[in-house]
């Protein structure tokens, strides 16, 4: 009754509910500050995984640049055709360059998916460019001043072999002794006999072959026989021909259709692109025949 005549009891009602407002008050607070901590966690969070697929984008970046840079590495730092004067200079050099034992490394690789280990541990990573350039002839030393590969005219038997200066025969590139090349197209046959590099005999001859089926007259397809006929007279033409040539060694050159045809007879057939008449078309596939493709890896 005291307390209500001197009016402290609406005092207290006044505090008591002062304190539940500040108790709630706190109340909202603390959730507030527990979602802001929430907030910054999962902001961290996010961050973090930002930064790790900035990382992530960085590494592959350097990754193709890595590619890229070594897409250029492996690429064939000179390529070249060589034939007479120059191709005796460089096969010179070659034959002249000497080095310590198990120095100089000579391999001749047929087939590019099947590269010897010899020169897959000699060339590491650029051992690639000679599966790009085979057939061919590889040339490497051991300190990296030579390294090279020539594509022979005439090849040898695969093999891989160090030693102390390089391993090959000028017979693989170069004309040597007596031999005959002959040129066989489904329309034209001509044929040398020469020694080394000098022609000794030619003989050469045409054959009429139908070129296009004309307007009316007989059908497509009779055309088409009477022309693979054409092309079968022709080519026992030529084979009679080959068997009368004067030497033993025969290099048969030509159109890829038609080679096959003949390819029994040869030592080494090749597909050239030679025109012309019978003597002109003969020196031309001579020409290509005995040009060797050379590059430096």
């Amino acid at each position: 009754m005291l307390d209500d005549l001197l009016g402290r009891t609406k005092l207290k009602e006044r505090i008591e509910n002062l304190e539940a407002e500040r108790d709630s008050l706190e109340q909202q607070l603390s959730a507030e500050q527990r979602r802001r901590t929430e907030a910054a966690t999962e902001k961290q969070e996010a961050q973090r995984q930002v930064n790790a697929l900035e990382d992530r984008v960085t590494q592959l970046e350097d990754q193709v640049d890595r590619l890229q840079s070594d897409e250029v590495t492996l690429s064939i730092r000179r390529k070249t055709t060589l034939a007479g004067s120059r191709l005796d200079e460089v096969l010179s050099r070659l034959s002249s360059f000497q080095t310590e034992p198990e120095g100089a490394l000579s391999a001749y690789v047929e087939d590019g998916h099947n590269l010897p280990a010899k020169v897959q541990d000699a060339l590491g990573d650029r051992a690639a460019l000679v599966s790009r350039a085979s057939p061919c002839v590889v040339f490497v030393d051991d300190a990296g001043l030579v390294s090279a590969c020539l594509r022979p005219p005439v090849a040898p038997e695969p093999f891989s072999e160090w030693g102390t200066e390089f391993r090959f025969d000028r017979e693989w590139f170069q004309p040597r002794g007596r031999y005959t090349l002959a040129l066989v197209r489904s329309d034209l046959f001509a044929m040398g006999t020469y020694e080394k590099d000098q022609r000794t005999a030619f003989h050469g001859f045409d054959s009429e072959l139908k070129s296009q089926h004309s307007k009316g007259g007989f059908s497509q397809a009779r055309f088409e026989r009477l022309r693979d006929e054409q092309i079968e007279n022709h080519l026992d033409r030529c084979r009679t021909a080959l068997a009368e040539r004067e030497t033993d060694r025969l290099f048969i050159v030509g159109e890829r259709s038609v080679l096959g045809a003949v390819a029994d007879l040869a030592d080494k057939t090749a597909t050239v692109d030679a025109t012309g008449k019978p003597e002109q078309a003969l020196n031309s596939a001579w020409d290509a025949f005995w040009t060797v493709q050379f590059r430096i890896l």
